[in-house]
């Protein structure tokens, strides 16, 4: 594993992709300590920290501050939106917006990712335990197929539950157990990474033509999505993420 300052992702096992989204791993600088923004987005990490050990990073509705020390390394397995209820062994909405010690938590296997690992031990570790996790618990397969259908310009939340044949209800008790909060909320923060995936992609960037590629009623709606989802006006996201 290469560890040059900044962040990677690697696919994991195609026979575990149905529960993982990918394998990470990010090495801080080695200069003074700064704070990385994280952006909600719906998945849920498992992450082991050099010198400190592991922690589940839970599902945010805004952005988290995380403090890069210098020359940190983090390995961490993302897991899908829906996926991460059942691999972790507790409802999501019981880690919104916190960071738990993985120890704290019945579906990670205890003291198998102490902080003095080598970074590529700890990668070599971390991915066979969420594979072992996403196999033993598998996701929620109607929640993956609503987050499918959320995930899709234009979707609306509240025809979702009829196109899966359930009531609104039973559908709002299942994604806050597999994804940390209800389909609104998912509908919301899919829709924010559609427009965050736009403007990592580089080119122009054209606010009203992206919001309305995004699913955005118009960029007034944008601009108060990103507001509270990122704290940031779009376009000072835009520069802050280029």
């Amino acid at each position: 594993m290469d560890l040059v300052p900044g962040y990677a992702e690697f696919p994991p096992d195609v026979a575990f992709r149905t529960g993982l989204h990918c394998l990470w791993v990010s090495v801080a600088p080695p200069c003074e300590a700064e704070s990385i923004q994280v952006l909600p987005d719906a998945c849920t990490d498992l992450v082991w920290q050099s010198g400190v050990g592991a922690f589940v990073a839970g599902p945010d509705t805004g952005p988290a501050s995380t403090e890069w020390r210098p020359d940190t390394v983090f390995v961490g397995a993302r897991f899908r939106p829906g996926a991460g209820g059942a691999a972790l062994g507790v409802p999501l909405s019981e880690l919104l917006d916190q960071r738990v010690d993985a120890d704290d938590l019945p579906g990670v296997p205890r003291g198998r990712l102490p902080g003095s690992l080598s970074p590529e031990e700890a990668m070599r570790r971390i991915a066979a335990i969420a594979a072992q996790m996403v196999t033993e618990r598998p996701p929620d397969r109607l929640v993956l197929e609503a987050t499918r259908l959320l995930g899709r310009p234009g979707a609306r939340a509240e025809l979702v539950a009829g196109q899966l044949g359930i009531g609104e209800r039973q559908l709002r008790r299942r994604c806050q157990a597999a994804v940390g909060y209800g389909p609104r909320m998912l509908n919301r923060v899919l829709r924010f990474r559609r427009f965050v995936s736009r403007i990592d992609a580089g080119g122009a960037v054209d606010l009203a033509t992206i919001a309305a590629e995004a699913g955005y009623a118009d960029q007034a709606h944008l601009t108060r999505e990103s507001n509270e989802l990122a704290g940031l006006a779009p376009a000072a996201l835009a520069r802050a993420r280029r």
